[in-house]
């Protein structure tokens, strides 16, 4: 049995104003499903037919293909615009400091440093102190929960978390 169509149609393009950015075009009656499934990968509302995937790590291509994939699976049209080769420029990891990782592994790793990097965006972690060199860092949850990070950008991790 096929999935029925959703009347949502999404469009995936570079952002008109930041190639690093992937933006989603919604359009049809029920967009605002697709809305929060795209919300759920990671996308982030410009208004409210337009969300925008921006990441530390340039792996935009492989999230927005997933995200794509995710709509067509739930019955919601999904357009990848014919500039495909402009998202999906391929990010080196050839100074990737974990060599031995592989590409799958990088991407989990770097993953997780997203949600760190959005968790301090948006204001659920607040950096208290931080230092270079080594470049560590301490924060708090807006929950209550203390963190020492270490690393920066697509290489931060939690390095301990404390009361």
């Amino acid at each position: 049995m096929t999935t029925p169509a959703i009347d949502a149609h999404v469009r995936l393009d570079t952002h008109p104003a930041h190639s690093s950015a992937v933006a989603a075009t919604l359009a049809g009656t029920r967009h605002r499903t697709a809305h929060a499934l795209l919300a759920a990968r990671g996308f982030e509302a410009a208004d409210e037919h337009t969300l925008v995937l921006a990441r530390i790590d340039h792996e935009k291509p492989y999230w927005a293909e997933n995200a794509a994939h995710a709509l067509t699976v739930e019955g919601i049209t999904t357009e990848i615009a014919p500039r495909r080769e402009a998202i999906d420029e391929a990010w080196t990891w050839a100074n990737y400091p974990m060599r031995w990782c592989t590409r799958e592994e990088i991407r989990e790793f770097s993953n997780e440093a997203q949600k760190i990097y959005d968790d301090i965006r948006h204001g659920r972690l607040v950096v208290h102190a931080h230092a270079s060199g080594t470049t560590v860092a301490v924060g708090t949850y807006r929950d209550g929960k203390s963190v020492y990070l270490h690393g920066e950008n697509h290489l931060r991790q939690f390095a301990d978390t404390f009361d």
